[in-house]
């Protein structure tokens, strides 16, 4: 059944709530929603202490390691951990607390998919695909494909998120998570129509995460994936100073659902 996700993204040390589109973009400035005066550790006892399974850390860019460390100590094997992730350091998260890491940057040396570093990883977590998430973020390219984004969504891979692509990896992953990066930070509403997609090619647990504005949006997710696809909502919430959509209405509608 759908359920809420929140999640922790890290950018120069600090909890952030960043426009996704303008992460390192050479053409446009970086916009930020939000900087949290609290730390990383904060927001990890907040989902902790309200039972948020599943969420993400987000290291983006260099200088997030503490933060994501102090996270992970605050709720060992309850969070997982993305953002520089690759065969050397996966099990390192791991050790240091995580419940999972997602990868995404590494799979794809000179924007091309490299099965030779998936099998990589998940052979230095010990061939536990249970710990492993594989981050399908993606940009918008026409009306009905989308294709995965690396390096801060700035680069375009070569692999299309559709049925074979989905199908190809998963037997090497628990999990997917998929940040639509057009509208990531915008507040202005999900892409329906990937939410859709991603229900039909997918078997395995998936996160959806871009654009989430109101509470309606966890409703909508539901809807449009006959409950397989979780939501995470960010910029919109109450305590990364969002004002449409409070951070216990969420709670309470993931423990309407059962959770």
């Amino acid at each position: 059944m759908t359920r809420f996700r929140p999640c922790i993204d890290l950018h120069a040390g600090q909890v952030k709530q960043i426009v996704g589109g303008t992460l390192d973009s050479a053409t446009t400035a970086l916009k930020t929603n939000f900087v949290s005066s609290h730390s990383a550790g904060h927001f990890a006892k907040l989902y902790r202490d309200n039972d948020l399974t599943g969420a993400h850390v987000i290291m983006l860019g260099p200088g997030n390691e503490d933060a994501a460390r102090e996270a992970l100590q605050t709720w060992p094997d309850g969070l997982q951990v993305g953002g520089g992730i690759n065969d050397k350091n996966a099990k390192e998260w791991i050790e240091a607390g995580a419940n999972k890491v997602i990868i995404t940057s590494f799979l794809f040396p000179d924007g091309k998919f490299s099965q030779e570093r998936l099998t990589a990883v998940l052979s230095a977590l010990g061939n536990d695909k249970e710990r492993l998430v594989i981050d399908l973020s993606c940009r918008r390219r026409g009306e009905d494909s989308w294709f995965v984004a690396m390096n801060k969504w700035q680069t375009i891979t070569d692999m299309e998120i559709n049925q074979e692509s989905i199908q190809k990896l998963e037997p090497y992953c628990s999990e997917f998570l998929i940040h639509a990066a057009d509208n990531e930070g915008l507040q202005k509403g999900i892409d329906e129509r990937l939410v859709e997609k991603l229900a039909q090619w997918t078997s395995i647990p998936v996160t959806y995460a871009g654009g989430g504005r109101n509470l309606g949006d966890l409703e909508t997710v539901k809807r449009l994936s006959n409950g397989k696809v979780d939501l995470t909502i960010g910029s919109a919430l109450d305590c990364f100073g969002g004002s449409g959509v409070k951070l216990d209405d969420c709670i309470r509608w993931n423990q309407a659902q059962g959770f």
